[in-house]
């Protein structure tokens, strides 16, 4: 597939989450950074944001994987949760054992409502035992705040002691790729060597004050760095002053390709307020503890279908003929319905059509075969274990 194909597969892939009115959009403080780079700036969740630069997202995918990207993400809400009972507080409303964390350490978490639904995924990181530190998607940021916010009241009201602040005084950057650590570690005196996948510390990178955690979204090993607004393009440009050019800006385009490969989920797409998660295939992320005392929102659905089984599941899939698209219908190979595409498109790592989806239990094996329809026409596909491609995250040595 040619670039410019492979960028309207993404522009539908992403479009539910452009929004139409550019008059209101928010711009990040890289906005101008990115005109001035060449960025082709789309409307996203409200944000003006870049899609692309000159490269095209086949080459910028190609480039994070062989050497690095430097994505803007200042549009996702960093916020902190401060207070004695600042665990039990956000525990009412996660999956994650938050307080069996190890301060500096961070997981991937869940937020749901009554019925074990998906309100959105963040990835939580205690700080220390009075103060967590979270990111919410920006696409969730207005209702993931009234939720928060609502629930705090209440449970202020009954003598809890929790706080929050919402870090819009901060910009956020992610690093990704092979040169993610060695570019780093030429702006900081912190050996970073030491810092393992999922890890947090608060540390000067470049001459600022910043929270820095070892994560990402792409399945590479990397950084997602909160810096202080002011200081955000001066790091920007010290990051791909130090790597001579081989970590790239790269824009939403590749992102969104990057973490398909990577089998991560797109809130909106494969996570939504009528999927749990144990249907999304995170059931690993609901630690043994909560699994025994349940405590949060949906809690006896959830535990109900880790017993019993969901009866729909998130699986991958390689198909033949053109990229699925989010909605393509999935049969089986008799032409029954049994499932919908959440993400498709195609891989410019490997050179074919990916795709995630959910189909009936019992269906959702790897080698299964299966029938995708695109624009009325099915394809042959089969089921694949995911991620697509190799994570490479950073960790201790075994």
């Amino acid at each position: 597939m040619r670039g410019g194909g492979l960028l309207l597969s993404v522009t539908r892939r992403l479009s539910r989450h452009f929004a139409t009115d550019s008059a209101s959009l928010k711009k990040t403080p890289l906005f101008d950074f990115h005109v001035a780079n060449g960025g082709k700036m789309v409307p996203f969740a409200g944000w003006s944001m870049p899609i692309q630069y000159a490269d095209s997202i086949m080459d910028s995918t190609l480039n994070c994987r062989a050497q690095g990207s430097l994505f803007d993400v200042s549009h996702m809400c960093g916020l902190s949760l401060k207070g004695r009972d600042a665990v039990p507080f956000l525990e009412s409303l996660v999956i994650a054992d938050v307080a069996g964390l190890k301060p500096g350490t961070g997981s991937l978490t869940v937020f749901t409502n009554e019925n074990g639904g998906a309100i959105d995924d963040s990835v939580v990181t205690k700080v220390t035992d009075d103060h967590i530190y979270l990111v919410v998607n920006a696409g969730c940021r207005d209702k993931d705040l009234a939720h928060i916010g609502a629930h705090m009241e209440s449970f202020k009201k009954k003598g809890g002691d929790v706080t929050w602040h919402i870090h819009d005084e901060r910009s956020l950057l992610a690093l990704q790729g092979p040169l993610a650590a060695p570019t780093l570690q030429l702006l900081t005196k912190d050996d970073l060597s030491k810092m393992y996948f999922g890890e947090f510390k608060m540390l000067d990178i470049n001459g600022s004050a910043c929270y820095l955690t070892r994560t990402g979204y792409t399945g590479e090993d990397g950084f997602e760095i909160s810096v202080p607004a002011e200081n955000a393009v001066d790091l920007a440009k010290a990051i791909l002053e130090k790597s001579e050019g081989k970590v790239r800006l790269t824009g939403l385009g590749a992102r969104d390709s990057l973490r398909l490969e990577a089998g991560l989920c797109l809130y909106g797409n494969d996570m939504e307020q009528h999927i749990t998660p144990v249907e999304a295939g995170l059931s690993w992320a609901i630690g043994k503890r909560r699994r025994a005392e349940g405590g949060f929102l949906g809690a006896q659905v959830i535990l109900k279908q880790l017993e019993e089984g969901p009866k729909i599941r998130r699986v991958g899939f390689f198909s033949q003929g053109p990229p699925p698209r989010s909605h393509s219908e999935i049969t089986d190979k008799g032409g029954e319905k049994i499932g919908e595409v959440t993400s498709g498109g195609f891989s410019p790592c490997l050179k074919k059509n990916i795709a995630m989806g959910y189909v009936k239990s019992g269906l959702h094996k790897p080698g299964t075969e299966a029938k995708i329809l695109v624009r009325g026409k099915p394809y042959d596909a089969v089921v694949t274990k995911m991620p697509f491609v190799p994570t490479k995250y950073y960790k201790p040595p075994k």
